[in-house]
């Protein structure tokens, strides 16, 4: 499989850009948090001890961390069942997350490192003002020597405003301050050729150089039994990441020392490297933590001419119109073969877009009466969605 790299190799690729990363952001799944009878307070004191470790070499720290669903439903002794309502989601979460953080500052005050809570919403990360202020707040905390730890505020998120999972938000909050690594510790030893339980000839995969479909069909290769991400949301950031230029890492969260075996060199869990070509902070912001409000139906000739020339959505090029948006909304550029090419922000709303479709620029103000951009996107607003074949059918 050409995804993969020798361990020579991938052992040169690991120690340097362990080397070189002075930003890390590391996420801990429930999977590894939650024991039976509550939080494993054993796994966030290691861990604890391992992050302090890292800054005291230098390197700035951010923990994302889940379990506190998992440490409420235990304090309460609320089983868990398959259709959960989402206020005893909220309530569970609104008891846990103390418990989570009581449990952090105690593990970090036994290392001389102070913590401090930040809980997000999609919302806070799609209106650019408060993206930067959350930006800033982490900048300044590192500023005071002190270690962010970042969950999604599973209290008053309802569907229209949750990140999804902790995988993803750990990969935005990555992009958004330029960490060069992202450690995503889980319940599972990486990814496999096959899934070890079925197939005995399954091998792991140590170093990915570049995330495919071929790597994205591995996913259903390993599977967490306590977390809402899953192996295939995990690739998923891992994508994310790489694309702004980052490196990612999938492993055993309760393995002793994981974080400086890692950054020792040891061949341990999955390493996916970064794109060579990466894109700018902003652009991450509208391809990966904007959502979409509406498809625009691309011709071929326009989906080539994103793709590999980098140009402007012009008017002509479009077939078609999904959605009620207005100006300077977030939207998916969709090719003849269902690909989602790329995001952009519009220039004009769907109405507008809809009457000038298949039309020459020069055509826009007789059309229209007015005439503000002669592209519909334009290529700083546009990015490329390498490989995405991503359901869009929720776009509101």
């Amino acid at each position: 499989m050409t995804f993969q790299v020798d361990h020579k190799e991938g052992l040169f690729y690991r120690q340097t850009l362990f080397d070189q990363a002075k930003r890390v952001v590391i996420k801990v799944g429930s999977a590894v948090l939650a024991g039976r009878d509550g939080l494993n307070i054993d796994v966030i004191g290691d861990l604890a001890r391992q992050i302090a470790f890292l800054c005291s070499t230098g390197r700035e720290v951010i923990l994302v961390s889940s379990g506190a669903v998992a440490a409420g439903r235990r304090r309460l002794g609320v089983p868990r069942t398959s259709h959960e309502e989402l206020k005893i989601k909220q309530a569970l979460a609104a008891m846990g997350q103390g418990l989570l953080m009581q449990a952090y500052e105690q593990a970090f005050a036994g290392y001389n490192q102070n913590v401090a809570q930040i809980l997000l919403t999609h919302a806070d990360l799609s209106k650019r003002e408060r993206y930067l202020n959350v930006r800033n707040t982490i900048l300044t905390l590192f500023e005071f020597g002190v270690v962010p730890i970042i969950n999604e505020n599973d209290t008053v998120s309802v569907q229209e405003l949750r990140v999804g999972d902790n995988d993803t938000l750990g990969a935005q909050i990555t992009n958004m301050i330029g960490a060069e690594m992202y450690i995503m510790l889980t319940d599972v030893e990486g990814l496999c050729t096959a899934n070890p339980a079925d197939d005995a000839s399954a091998k792991p995969i140590y170093t990915v150089a570049h995330i495919d479909k071929s790597i994205e069909s591995l996913a259903g290769n390993s599977a967490s039994l306590l977390g809402t991400g899953g192996m295939q949301s995990k690739i998923h950031a891992a994508k994310m990441v790489a694309a702004c230029g980052g490196s990612s890492f999938i492993g055993p969260g309760r393995k002793a020392d994981i974080v400086q075996e890692l950054f020792s060199g040891d061949l341990v869990g999955t390493f996916f490297l970064p794109n060579q070509d990466k894109i700018k902070e902003r652009k991450h912001w509208i391809g990966y933590v904007l959502r979409p409000t509406g498809v625009i139906g691309l011709d071929e000739g326009a989906c080539q001419a994103i793709r590999k020339q980098g140009r402007s959505l012009l008017p002509s090029g479009i077939t078609g119109v999904e959605g009620t948006f207005q100006v300077g909304a977030p939207v998916h550029c969709r090719c003849p073969d269902g690909t989602v090419v790329a995001a952009g922000l519009t220039n004009y709303s769907s109405a507008d877009i809809d009457r000038i479709k298949g039309r020459k620029s020069g055509e826009i103000k007789t059309i229209l009466g007015f005439c503000d951009s002669d592209e519909v996107i334009h290529r700083d607003n546009l990015v490329l969605l390498e490989n995405s074949q991503e359901d869009i059918s929720n776009i509101r």
